[in-house]
C-alpha cells in the first residue's frame, strides 16, 4: 500500500488508515478484545495510521490502541491522530482554551501510553472557535512545549476547514467526504493543496450505506448512532449516513450499483473514488471485522476509476443526494 505525505507534519502515512470510533462506542456493543483485535488486524494488513478521539468510549479507543502498540513495540512505526474538545460540558467556544486543551492532551497521552501526541485535532468544535485566535495560540504553545508534535482540526463544514487553514500552525483537516458528500472537492481541496495541508477523510462509507450491505429492513442496535442519531438528536447528523436521509441514501446506493465493476465491492469502489483525489492524504474507514479491514486495505491497490465512472458518480449525487447535503455542510 502506498504512503502519502501528511501535509507539513513530516509523517508519511498509508493511504488507507483505520478509524476507531466504533471500537470505542456508538456502534453497538464492542468489547475491548474485539477493539484490540481490529487494531492488530489493521497493522498486520499494512496500515500505519490510526485515528481516534478522547471521547470514543470515554478513552476506551485510545487505551485499546495504546495496548496494541505497546505489545508490539510499534509506537515509532505507527502515526496516531487523536482529537480533543468534545469532553467539554457545556460544549462551548470559551472552553477551547489552553488550560482545558492541556488537560485533554495529558489524558490522551496517559490513555495511549506516550509522552507526546503525534497529531492532535480539535474535535468538531462550534464554528465560533475557528474565529478565536487564542485557541490556535494555545495549540502553538502545546506544540512548543513538546506535548503535541503537530495539530489540525476535524470539521463539520467546509467553511470551518477553510477558516482553519488560515492559521499557519494547522497542518491537517479532517472531514466527511464520499460520493454522497462531494462539496469539499471544490474550493477546500484546492486550498489544501495550495497551502500543503493534509486531508484526512472520515465517514467514507456513509456509516455503512456505501458498503451496499444495508437495506430497508436493516435494524441497528439501540446504542448504535445509526438508530438514535438519524435526525441529529445526539450530535451533528452529518456523522450518521453522511447526513443523507436513510431512504434517499438507499435509492442513491441502488443507482450506484451498476457502476461498480465485478472485480470490486461497493466499499472498495467508494474508497478508490475517494483516493483518486490527490488532495486526500488518507481515508479512515472503521470496522471491527477482519475481513472488512483487509478488503478496505486492498482497495488502495485496485485500478483507478475512469473519467466516465467519476462523471456517473457525480450524476448520482446530483440526482439523489445534492439537495439534502450540499449547502448544509
Amino acid at each position: 500500500m502506498e504512503q502519502r505525505t501528511l501535509g507539513t507534519t513530516g509523517y508519511r502515512v498509508t493511504e488507507v488508515g483505520l478509524g476507531t470510533w466504533n471500537i470505542g462506542g456508538d456502534w453497538g456493543d464492542v468489547n475491548d478484545e474485539e477493539g484490540r483485535e481490529a487494531v492488530r488486524t489493521a497493522l498486520d494488513a499494512g496500515i500505519d495510521f490510526l485515528d481516534t478521539a478522547d471521547v470514543y468510549g470515554d478513552g476506551k479507543s485510545e487505551r485499546n490502541i495504546g495496548t496494541v502498540l505497546d505489545e508490539r513495540d510499534a509506537f515509532d512505526d505507527v502515526t496516531v491522530a487523536t482529537k480533543a474538545g468534545r469532553r467539554l460540558d457545556p460544549h462551548e467556544p470559551a472552553g477551547y482554551n489552553h488550560e482545558n486543551l492541556e488537560r485533554f492532551v495529558d489524558r490522551s497521552c496517559e490513555n495511549l501510553g506516550v509522552d507526546s501526541l503525534d497529531l492532535l485535532q480539535l474535535h468538531c468544535p462550534p464554528t465560533e472557535v475557528y474565529y478565536q485566535p487564542e485557541t490556535f495560540d494555545a495549540l502553538d504553545e502545546l506544540r512548543a512545549s513538546g506535548r503535541v508534535d503537530a495539530y489540525g482540526v476535524s470539521v463539520e463544514k467546509v467553511e470551518e476547514g477553510l477558516k482553519a487553514m488560515e492559521y499557519p500552525g494547522v497542518e491537517t483537516v479532517q472531514l466527511v467526504f464520499n460520493p454522497f458528500r462531494q462539496r469539499p472537492a471544490d474550493l477546500l481541496f484546492h486550498e489544501a493543496k495550495r497551502r500543503d495541508v493534509g486531508i484526512i477523510v472520515r465517514v467514507p462509507l456513509a456509516s455503512g450505506l456505501l458498503t451496499g450491505t444495508i437495506d430497508r429492513d436493516t435494524e441497528f442496535p439501540e446504542n448504535d448512532h445509526r438508530n438514535y442519531n438519524r435526525e441529529g438528536e445526539a450530535f451533528d447528523v452529518g456523522e450518521t449516513f453522511a447526513g443523507v436521509p436513510f431512504e434517499a441514501g438507499l435509492d442513491a446506493v441502488d443507482a450506484l450499483r451498476p457502476l461498480v465493476p465485478e472485480t470490486m465491492s461497493m466499499a472498495q469502489f467508494t474508497l478508490r473514488w475517494i483516493l483518486s483525489f490527490d488532495a486526500v492524504t488518507a481515508v479512515i474507514p472503521g470496522s471491527t471485522s477482519s475481513e472488512h479491514i483487509e478488503t478496505n486495505v486492498a482497495a488502495a491497490d485496485l485500478p483507478p476509476l475512469s473519467a466516465d465512472q467519476h462523471q456517473q458518480v457525480t450524476q448520482v449525487y446530483d440526482d439523489y443526494v445534492r439537495e439534502h447535503v450540499h449547502q448544509r455542510w
